[in-house]
């Protein structure tokens, strides 16, 4: 395995030296060891084998990711596209596979062919075009979303059943994706250390032109590493689909950010030259390790976000000293007996680690509450006023009934999602309550809710293929049908109108705008003359109205998939907006109904979302009691106008 020992600096001599080098060398361990152990101390759900493993299945996906990118990184280059083509290469795999008929062994190599072909294209628009590997890269995570999107229309893609096995486990109780892990990265330690490739990154990551005139073919050379990378890319994207058994074409947006962080937490420098493979799963289990502890831990998901920057930026920073402190960079494997201490070094680890934790296991025997009175609701996002109000119902309806409620996050992300809801299975939760990312993809972790036991209440969107004690939702097609009906009958039945849609791929989104055109069937006389989507998102709802205003002067009417949007949208309308443009909305959010209330938001679709948070929490206490749950129960939508929103409450 390549490894970037670094070599004993003058000066640093005796007792002090040793344990200065040993913190320099192994700073990402150490820093491992410790959060382990303290993660142990602070909760008693941390250390318990299905937690562990939920660790090693969470930090999957973006170790594979990491290992790629970290061939990368030692060249001294970089690739944002990764989380992209991960998208791309798994949507390639359903589409071929499950639209079309391709055998399934045709369709993987497909997937894989596709992550060789987007690393190829990075690498022969860096080599080749002079373009700098930030700008390269960049623009194939743009392309490579876009055709994911294009390819599966926006929805996701159901996974062949032969490949979504790669998202189980062996002998029930071992991951695969843990061992798709562990194979990725030996391949990629072998890669780095044993072939000439590996040592050509080091020595392009090293000084680029002395590589060059030492007569390293330096162009193919960055072919191929962007083409590894590419396939490691690919692999991580069918692992990640085969955990939620779709492809989902906006899946593991972001992830290769995560990806750098752990490559740089892992010990490898920005500048190019150093970094191993054995450094980056480390990174990647770090993330995954304060990820998972914070939900157990119930620390706010906006916090963590705060925390996991900042372990980031530690990581640079301890790079940065590193360097200053004179510890240079070795050839793998110069050091006679390098590899030896190495394997000490993790041995000793592993020994202090279990005798510590086990330590503290002790701290929690005996003292565990009573897990009846606690429940976990996962949100798709917080980053909308609509699930704000739902968590506020739910943690109000919780502190009236004495249950301790533990919210986390998605961000509008299904893999993020089933990580959440296994740990709070692993941590032995009374109830869980899910607004699902999507419903597809939230059906595996609801059945292993389901298989330990605990029940699951469904709010605002359904699980598909899995049983849920309740869904407390409103109909989202029927509200669209009725704010299709408020725009038509405001414009008289006759105008042009344009439909602002939420984010691609999203259920809300697809069943809202079922909706709109379910309803518009019986107004011939409205002419819908675009549709665009906004993301659920204000600014995009303003940036999207305004450039269809140029294209469309004369509409007369605007339909947003949710108050967000059209709130955008009357920003880009100006003095038009409630008086020659009527605006509908949906979801009843505070800035909606303060819109409607003034006159610009003609009504709001609302959902009563403060509501369903608060039946919701109510369900699965009468679930967890044993007492009897209506399969579904609906909280009724209602068109909110200027007429009766003084008397609505959301």
């Amino acid at each position: 395995m390549a490894t970037d020992t670094l070599k004993r600096t003058p000066g640093a001599g005796g007792a002090t030296g040793g344990l200065r080098r040993l913190l320099l060398e192994n700073g990402a361990l150490t820093a491992l060891i410790v959060l382990v152990i303290a993660m142990s101390a602070l909760s008693g759900d941390f250390l318990t084998t299905d937690n562990l493993l939920n660790v090693g299945v969470q930090a999957a996906v973006t170790a594979v990711l990491a290992f790629g990118v970290t061939f990368v990184i030692v060249s001294a280059g970089i690739d944002l596209s990764v989380g992209s083509v991960a998208a791309l290469s798994a949507t390639v795999l359903a589409w071929t596979a499950t639209s079309h008929g391709v055998p399934v062994l045709i369709a993987v190599l497909l997937a894989v062919a596709t992550g060789i072909a987007a690393g190829l294209v990075n690498g022969f628009l860096i080599a080749y075009g002079k373009l700098p590997p930030f700008i390269a890269t960049l623009a194939m995570l743009s392309v490579a979303r876009g055709l994911s999107l294009v390819i599966s229309e926006g929805s996701p893609i159901p996974f062949p059943d032969s490949v979504s096995h790669l998202g189980d486990t062996l002998g029930g109780w071992l991951p695969v994706p843990v061992l798709v892990m562990i194979v990725m990265g030996l391949i990629a330690a072998f890669v780095l250390g044993r072939t000439y490739i590996g040592r050509s990154m080091y020595a392009i990551g090293g000084n680029e032109e002395a590589a060059r005139l030492s007569g390293l073919r330096v162009k193919k050379q960055k072919l191929a590493i962007y083409a590894l990378s590419g396939v490691f890319a690919a692999v991580a994207g069918i692992v990640l689909a085969s955990r939620l058994s779709s492809a989902q074409p906006q899946a593991a947006d972001g992830y290769e950010l995560d990806a750098i962080a752990a490559v740089v937490i892992g010990g490898a420098s920005l500048a190019g030259g150093t970094g191993k493979a054995s450094g980056t799963l480390i990174g990647a289990l770090i993330l995954a390790v304060l990820r998972n502890g914070l939900n157990l831990l119930n620390v706010s998901a906006f916090w963590q976000q705060v925390v996991i920057g900042v372990v980031i930026a530690l990581a640079v920073l301890f790079d940065t000293l590193r360097r200053k402190a004179g510890a240079t960079p070795s050839a793998a494997g110069a050091s006679p007996g390098g590899k030896g201490r190495q394997a000490g070094t993790y041995a000793l680890a592993a020994v202090v680690t279990v005798a510590i934790v086990g330590a503290t296991s002790f701290l929690h025997n005996g003292s565990s509450a009573s897990a009846d009175r606690k429940m976990g609701l996962s949100l798709s996002t917080l980053n909308n006023p609509f699930f704000v109000q739902i968590r506020a119902g739910a943690m109000a309806e919780a502190k009236k009934q004495g249950v301790d409620l533990t919210v986390t996050d998605a961000q509008n992300d299904a893999s993020q999602q089933a990580n959440q809801l296994q740990n709070f299975t692993s941590s032995g939760v009374g109830a869980i309550i899910v607004n699902p990312v999507d419903s597809d993809a939230a059906s595996n972790s609801v059945k292993a809710a389901d298989k330990a036991d605990i029940p699951v209440i469904a709010v605002d969107r359904g699980v598909n293929d899995a049983k849920t004690a309740a869904l407390v939702a409103s109909d989202n097609v029927a509200g669209g049908e009725l704010a299709a009906k408020s725009i038509a009958e405001k414009l008289g039945g006759k105008g042009k109108i344009v439909i602002l849609q939420g984010q691609a791929g999203t259920s809300a989104a697809r069943e809202r705008a079922q909706g709109f055109e379910n309803g518009l069937k019986a107004f011939p006389g409205i002419q819908v003359v675009a549709q665009q989507p906004a993301d659920f998102d204000r600014t995009k709802g303003l940036d999207v109205m305004s450039n269809l205003l140029q294209a469309h002067p004369d509409v007369r009417g605007v339909i947003a998939a949710n108050d967000e949007m059209a709130l955008g949208a009357i920003k880009a309308l100006g003095s038009k907006a409630g008086k020659s443009v009527s605006v509908v909305g949906f979801d009843g959010t505070p800035d909606g109904l303060k819109a409607v209330e003034g006159g610009s938001l003609y009504a709001s679709v609302a959902q009563q979302p403060t509501q369903l948070g608060r039946i919701a929490v109510d369900n699965a206490l009468k679930a967890l009691d044993g007492e009897k749950v209506q399969q579904t129960v609906k909280v009724p939508v209602k068109v909110v106008t200027k007429e009766n929103v003084a008397g609505f409450s959301g």
